[in-house]
Order: C-alpha cells, then sequence, then structure tokens
C-alpha cells in the first residue's frame, strides 16, 4: 500500500472522531481536501517551489496513533513567561488542564479550535480557508486538522501579556496537524508565540497551518519557534492577510526537526501596510530547512522587510526562496529582501533564489542573497586580538546569527531565542548574551 492509500484508509478510519466532524461545512471540506491529496500526492521536486526539498525520506515513514505521555516538566522548560497567556497542545491535541489562560481584556476571545468550533462554527469557516489553498500538504492538514487556538481580538483590543501557543510532540511516530485561526480587528494589538518542541517523539510529523485577518491598524508580532526532535518532520504554513495600516511582524526561528519546510505569505490588502519577516535557522548533520516566502504588494504605500540568514555545518543543507509581488497600482511600494547563509563546513549546501515581481513604476525594490564561510580578515583579526582560533570562530558565528536575533522585540521573546541558539551554535554557551 502506498503512502497516499494509507492516509486515505486512515481517514476513514478517523473521520468521525475528528475535531468538528458534526459541522457540516467542515465535514465536506475535509473529504475534498482529502481528494485533491490523493489525486496530488506528496509534492515533489519537479515542481518549482518544491525543487529542492524532496519529501522521499518522509513518505516513507508511518505513523501511528499518538500515546498518553506525561509532558509536565517540558511545559515548565518551555514556558515563555510566567505572566503569559499559555495554551499547551499535546500531539495536536487542547490540554485545559496543563494551560494557563489569565484574564482577558474584554472583547478578547482566546479559545481552542475545538471549542471555537462547538460554539461559533460559522465564524470559524470565515477564517479557516479552504481545501484550494497552498499544496497537497495543506490539504491534507484540512483533512485530518485536530485542534489549535482561535483567537479573535476585537476593535481595539490589546493583550498586554503574550500569547503563547505551546504544541508538545510527546508519541513516538505520532502525526499532528493543528490549525491556527487569529483574527486581529481594527486598531488591535497582539504578541503571539507559536511553539513547538520534542519529547523524545523520533520521527513524528507536525503538520501546522495559521491563517492571520489583521483589519486596519491592527498590530500583531508573531514569533514561530520551531525545537522539534531531530529526527521529527516540520511542514508549516503561516498564511496572513493586511488591511490598511496594519502591521505584522513575523520571526521564523527553525532549530529543530530532520525536515522543516515552512511557507510564509502576507498580502496587503490595503494602502500604508508594513510587514517584517524575519528568520533564522540552524541545521547540522543530515537535517534540511526550507523557507519560501511570499509578499504580495497588492496595494499601493506599502513597506516591507526581509531578512532570513541561516547557519549550515557537517552535510546540513538550507533552502531560501523569497517572492516580492507589486502588483499593477501598488505605487510608492518599498521593499527590501534579503538572505545570508554561513557555510560551517566544506559539505553543508545553502539554495537562495530571491525573486522581485514587479508590475509597477513609481517603487523602490532591492534584493540580494550571499552564501559563504567565515570571513579570513575578521578571523584574523579575532585572533590578532588574543583569540584562539576555534574561540574566534565561535564569537564571528553566533555574531552572524545574532543579527537577526536584534530585530525581534519584546525583550523577552529576543532572549528566549538567544538561550535557543547557545545551546545550538558550536561553543555558544562559552560566549554570554551578545543580544
Amino acid at each position: 500500500m502506498s503512502s497516499i492509500d494509507t492516509w486515505v484508509s486512515d481517514f476513514a478510519a478517523r473521520e468521525q472522531s475528528l475535531t468538528g466532524a458534526g459541522v457540516p461545512w467542515l465535514a465536506a471540506m475535509r473529504k475534498r481536501a482529502l481528494d485533491r491529496f490523493a489525486e496530488e500526492g506528496w509534492p515533489t521536486t519537479r515542481l518549482e517551489d518544491w525543487h529542492h526539498t524532496s519529501l522521499a525520506l518522509l513518505e516513507q515513514q508511518s505513523f501511528a496513533a499518538a500515546q498518553p505521555a506525561s509532558v509536565k516538566e517540558t511545559v515548565a522548560r518551555s514556558r515563555q513567561t510566567e505572566d503569559s497567556h499559555c495554551m499547551v497542545f499535546v500531539d495536536g491535541r487542547y490540554v485545559p488542564e496543563l494551560s494557563d489562560i489569565k484574564a482577558l481584556p474584554a472583547g478578547a476571545e482566546l479559545l481552542s479550535l475545538s471549542q471555537a468550533l462547538a460554539d461559533a462554527p460559522d465564524l470559524v469557516e470565515v477564517l479557516f480557508g479552504d481545501e484550494q489553498r497552498g499544496s497537497a500538504t495543506e490539504a491534507l492538514n484540512t483533512a485530518f486538522v485536530s485542534d489549535g487556538a482561535f483567537i479573535r481580538l476585537g476593535r481595539g483590543v490589546s493583550i498586554e501579556q503574550p500569547v503563547h501557543l505551546l504544541f508538545i510532540s510527546a508519541s513516538a511516530g505520532a502525526a499532528s496537524f493543528p490549525r491556527n485561526l487569529i483574527q486581529a480587528e481594527a486598531g488591535s494589538h497582539a504578541i503571539i508565540v507559536e511553539h513547538y518542541v520534542g519529547q523524545g517523539s523520533g520521527a513524528s510529523l507536525t503538520n501546522a497551518v495559521t491563517r492571520l485577518k489583521l483589519a486596519a491598524d491592527a498590530n500583531v508580532t508573531h514569533l514561530k519557534l520551531q525545537q522539534e526532535d531531530p529526527q521529527a518532520f516540520h511542514l508549516g504554513v503561516i498564511d496572513a492577510e493586511q488591511d490598511k495600516g496594519s502591521v505584522y511582524n513575523s520571526h521564523s526561528m527553525s532549530f529543530g526537526a530532520r525536515l522543516a519546510r515552512h511557507d510564509i505569505a502576507t498580502r496587503f490588502n490595503g494602502d500604508h501596510c508594513e510587514t517584517l519577516l524575519n528568520g533564522l535557522y540552524y541545521v547540522d548533520g543530515r537535517r534540511h530547512v526550507d523557507h519560501h516566502t511570499v509578499i504580495d504588494h497588492a496595494r499601493p504605500f506599502g513597506v516591507s522587510r526581509e531578512f532570513f540568514r541561516g547557519v549550515l555545518d557537517d552535510n546540513a543543507r538550507g533552502v531560501f526562496g523569497g517572492r516580492i509581488l507589486v502588483a499593477p497600482g501598488a505605487d510608492k511600494t518599498d521593499a527590501v529582501q534579503r538572505s545570508d547563509s554561513l557555510l560551517l563546513s566544506r559539505m553543508a549546501k545553502a539554495d537562495a533564489r530571491p525573486e522581485l515581481e514587479i508590475y509597477a513604476d513609481d517603487v523602490k525594490c532591492a534584493h540580494g542573497a550571499t552564501v559563504g564561510q567565515i570571513n579570513a580578515d575578521s578571523l584574523f583579526y579575532l585572533r590578532s586580538r588574543g583569540l584562539d582560533e576555534a574561540h574566534a570562530r565561535h564569537v564571528l558565528t553566533y555574531a552572524f546569527a545574532a543579527e537577526a536575533v536584534h530585530r525581534i522585540e519584546p525583550e523577552f521573546l529576543r532572549q528566549r531565542v538567544v538561550a535557543a541558539i547557545q545551546s545550538l551554535v558550536p561553543g555558544g554557551a562559552a560566549l554570554g548574551d551578545f543580544s
């Protein structure tokens, strides 16, 4: 039986137990999504957007039902701050007894997707998307979606404490399909941390989709921190839509998983939108990470900044594909895109394809990419100041990564990422706080 046939038969067995099984529009959409996945199958390297990323190893895996596991220590270790609103999901399912949602301001809702489907399925439908969006992997998420967060910020509402969505892969060989829906109405503000960690889960699969809708003048900072097991597979989608004057700051930090794919897109549906797509990844061994981004400047006076950095060691591979689209009439667009990769070994490999597609005249756009090793002159300078070669290399490697960290606000988020980098980058633990 092929991998695709296995998923089809698994869906038939699990259909009635899936979240929202009794909601007519969702049940119909699940079947259409599964039909699409069965027809298209896993994306292959023949597709332009997947040319450098093969899912052949993932196709060979089999995934079993999740088994109960204790995750209390993982929750305690992974909490962002004690003041945060924390929602804990274990193998894709919300666990209220491990979560900690504090008092919310009037007009703010923070629910599990399963609860939102029970309370307000029509509102969920508006934000959910459909089975034709994205690749076939996203269609598979639609078919099997298990749970996730439903966040709604009313007009002018600000949530002072950060919202921490903690997803724990706790069962060896399990597959989870979270979907997070975030609606920020006019003038609202929030900081949202989407955090994926492993707990000895081995070759597990996380197929996650996050959709955001920002109304006029809404401001959302969104940090995705991926720290799953070194043998895990992570397929992630972030899809944002922005109305006039909204600000969306996205930070994608990818430090775990055997294979990680991140698709990040935002569309400017109004004038004067702003976005920052900031990314950093570290891969070693034979691990592979792929970031594909799209910024759609559909309206004038938009400002976008996109910076991705990667540190690669051993036989690892990193891929960046970024596309900035400036639509007809999107005058006064100001867009900058840059990708930089640091290779720590001769066998590491990085592929970068920055793209600008411009259909308007009065714009300011720039893009570029670099792939290289540690600068010999910088290394010589540090050694001339008394550092041995190993320590000098560690300082330069950490400084390269820290440039991406400097863009993260507020401070407590930045410190969280600093700790993650120090535990990974060679010699990082001895370098202190460079943030």
